[in-house]
């Protein structure tokens, strides 16, 4: 049995499904025959020459073909699509709040969420992310189920609800290994994120429809860097090594929730440096450090996401156990002073070592 749909589903399409189930089944074809018997239950244990005089009827062989995609019934399979082909397109964040955190606005104009059938991508100016999706119309609030098939989340399952509202899309998801949300909020330590989208367009994103699973192959450094001046070990480098929780973060002017800051961690092994908010990846590139310089300047070229391959110009300064880092956006010039004015595009840090 074939419990999941096409993924692009199209009720025309299975419309004709039935119609074609229920004329194969009146010409005799055991074929026909054995999906009656299997989904509906008023035909088990009738033989073929019973089923085929039984005098079903279109709406039991949309019952069937309901069934037979795991809906116990044409209604709810109708609605069920109708959902999800509502949701195809393009989505904009109206605003982000994690564990209780509103996310600052200047962070979310640059975020999207591409759907197409079952199918899904969420790029961010950090990384990408995609996956397939299920969702079930039938409870109260709706339910959804992903799965991330590429990017920093690969592998991993997100469960939540949602509702749309005319143009709007509200999703409440548990993070990486939380539980389902039960209502549309999110608290401290719960893990949950609280999304609500508004509608950029209804168009179909090409690239989602090729593959139901869509791989991000590795980017290599570009041309124009060398990817040897990322492999040295300098004193910065060395006194970057292990993990960093932070103090303060500014990004363009605005600084970043205090209830944000206790799930984000930054980690430096070798040359790579990671930086994380819960199990979701913001940064993950290789460094060097120019030692020549004063302050030092830091470059980080991003090993995936809509980044990749691309470099961030920075400054940094360890003192002791607290770090200070102060980059400008992707492909910008790098800044001249420690610090993160109202629309300069530059995010500002400080951290504390905690191993």
């Amino acid at each position: 049995m074939d419990k999941r749909l096409p993924s692009r589903p199209n009720l025309d399409h299975l419309r004709q499904q039935a119609k074609q189930l229920l004329s194969a089944l009146r010409a005799g074809d055991p074929h026909a025959a054995a999906e009656f018997s299997a989904h509906l239950p008023s035909a088990r244990g009738l033989k073929p020459a019973e089923l085929r005089g039984a005098g079903f009827k279109l709406a039991d062989a949309q019952s069937v073909v309901a069934r037979k995609h795991g809906r116990a019934s044409w209604p709810k399979l109708v609605r069920y699509v109708e959902q999800w082909m509502a949701l195809e397109g393009i989505w904009g964040f109206e605003s982000l709040e994690v564990d209780g955190s509103a996310t600052p606005q200047v962070m979310l104009a640059a975020s999207r969420i591409e759907i197409d059938g079952d199918r899904f991508r969420t790029i961010t100016p950090e990384a990408t992310y995609e996956g397939v999706f299920d969702i079930d119309v039938e409870l109260q609030p709706a339910t959804i189920d992903i799965e991330f098939v590429a990017g920093p989340e690969k592998g991993n399952w997100s469960h939540g609800i949602f509702r749309v509202e005319g143009e709007r899309w509200t999703i409440c998801l548990g993070l990486t290994g939380a539980p389902r949300p039960t209502e549309f909020l999110t608290r401290p330590g719960r893990g949950h994120a609280l999304e609500t989208l508004v509608r950029r367009s209804r168009a179909r994103t090409p690239e989602l429809h090729s593959s139901p699973r869509l791989e991000v192959a590795p980017v290599a450094v570009q041309p124009a860097v060398d990817a040897a001046d990322f492999q040295a070990r300098t004193a910065t480098i060395e006194a970057l090594q292990g993990a960093w929780q932070p103090l303060v973060i500014v990004r363009d002017g605005q600084e970043l929730p205090r209830a944000m800051l206790t799930a984000m961690s930054r980690t430096m092994h070798g040359t790579r440096t990671q930086v994380k908010l819960g199990a979701q990846s913001i940064l993950d590139a290789w460094t060097r450090v120019n030692e020549s310089s004063e302050p030092r300047e830091i470059d980080y070229v991003h090993t995936s996401g809509p980044c990749a391959g691309l470099m961030q110009a920075g400054l940094v300064r360890v003192v002791g156990d607290e770090l200070e880092v102060c980059y400008a956006d992707v492909g910008q010039p790098r800044p001249v002073a420690f610090g993160s004015a109202r629309g300069s595009g530059v995010t500002w840090s400080r951290w504390k070592r905690s191993t």
